[in-house]
């Protein structure tokens, strides 16, 4: 029997990895979204006067399941009214996922209207500890320090020249 793989065959995709057809759906699903949150007035005491950022929209393979990260505008602002009540904005909006993914069917234009699971986008809070902690003085104090002799007689000529700066051979 022969392990070659008739003519034509599409290599398997490797686990983890996203299609270009997910990347153009999710993006266009993320557009029609922000389209409809701002369209359509939910009536749930946690929405109200909410503005929400849909960050990404990530779908399964076969389109049927896309998950929304979220972002209310002001959560990261401890003055602001948000702030500490995102899990109940997240609760809400999963709660009227249905009649989301119905307004959102009239949007977009697909076979299939995925259904829709919210969740918080982490990412804006990680990024805001990484610039704290690359804001601290002594992280500042190792990131720009200036090689000395000491350094040099240690390691050597050429590990001194390559941490300060591009080698002048190039």
């Amino acid at each position: 029997m022969s392990n070659r793989k008739p003519k034509g065959a599409k290599p398997a995709a490797k686990a983890g990895t996203v299609s270009q057809r997910q990347l153009r759906a999710s993006e266009m699903i993320r557009h029609a979204l922000v389209e409809v949150l701002r369209e359509n007035e939910i009536r749930d005491p946690a929405l109200i006067g909410v503005s929400i950022t849909v960050t990404e929209v990530r779908l399964s393979p076969d389109l049927k399941h896309a998950t929304c990260f979220v972002e209310p505008l002001g959560a990261g602002i401890e003055t602001d009214p948000v702030a500490g009540h995102v899990d109940e904005i997240v609760k809400a909006l999963n709660v009227h996922a249905k009649f989301l993914r119905g307004a959102l069917g009239r949007h977009i234009d697909m076979r299939f209207t995925p259904d829709l699971r919210f969740r918080h986008d982490v990412s804006f809070a990680a990024a805001e500890r990484l610039n704290r902690i690359l804001d601290n003085p002594r992280v500042q104090a190792d990131v720009f320090r200036v090689p000395t002799e000491d350094d040099e007689a240690q390691d050597g000529p050429q590990a001194a020249q390559g941490a300060v700066g591009p080698r002048e051979d190039s």
